[in-house]
């Protein structure tokens, strides 16, 4: 499942202002994974988006990409 945590972070790399501080770690499941997504405090409102706009999207990619190799996948933003 390590190509899930790359498409977490290409897309939250791409939308931050700090790149290298992106942190994406997984907790696996037997059926779901949880993708726990980290950014600096600075750069949470990008990735959150207006009204969790970007964050929904990013969840429906996931949610997509996840569905091809037959597994749930859900995301979280740590704050």
């Amino acid at each position: 499942m390590g190509e899930m945590n790359d498409l977490v972070l290409y897309m939250a790399r791409a939308l931050v202002d700090n790149p290298d501080q992106v942190e994406v770690t997984e907790i696996e499941g037997q059926q779901t994974s949880v993708i726990e997504l980290k950014v600096a405090k600075e750069d949470l409102g990008k990735v959150i988006g207006k009204q969790g706009r970007t964050a929904r999207a990013m969840r429906t990619i996931l949610s997509a990409a996840s569905t091809k190799i037959r597994k749930r996948a859900s995301l979280e933003i740590i704050e």
